[in-house]
């Protein structure tokens, strides 16, 4: 997986009502590092720009929404939502599982020198050189 595929565009919709919630929402957006945020062309939603292992959709709306906002429950927001939730925690687990387990392997290489493997000679010293 290319780094540049961890990078999301996503749109954030809003309810119509209550009038205001997009502004809010930028001021309130705005002060996260990492997170770039813009009004978007409909005058209902946001764009966020984030990197997916240090913020996803998922957490951005669950924040929004218990801070009071209401997001677009239509079902093709509902259907976007649900997609792009599922393809981020795909993602976050897929970086996660891409990164070394440096414990795992220092076990590993201790089982391993441990272990009966063909690369010992158990033959005792005096048999080697008999002829």
């Amino acid at each position: 997986m290319r780094p540049c595929d961890l990078k999301k565009d996503r749109e954030i919709v809003f309810h119509a009502l209550p009038a205001g919630q997009v502004e809010r929402a930028l001021v309130l957006l705005q002060g996260l590092d990492g997170l770039v945020v813009a009004i978007g062309p409909q005058g209902n939603c946001i764009l966020v720009s984030y990197h997916v292992c240090e913020y996803t959709l998922e957490g951005l709306e669950t924040a929004l929404s218990s801070q009071g906002f209401h997001l677009d429950n239509s079902l093709l927001s509902k259907l976007r939502r649900a997609l792009a939730y599922f393809s981020e925690s795909v993602q976050r687990r897929n970086v996660a599982a891409d990164e070394p387990d440096i414990k795992s392997q220092q076990a590993y290489m201790k089982v391993y020198e441990r272990h009966m493997h063909g690369d010992r000679d158990d033959t005792p010293e005096e048999w080697r050189g008999y002829k």
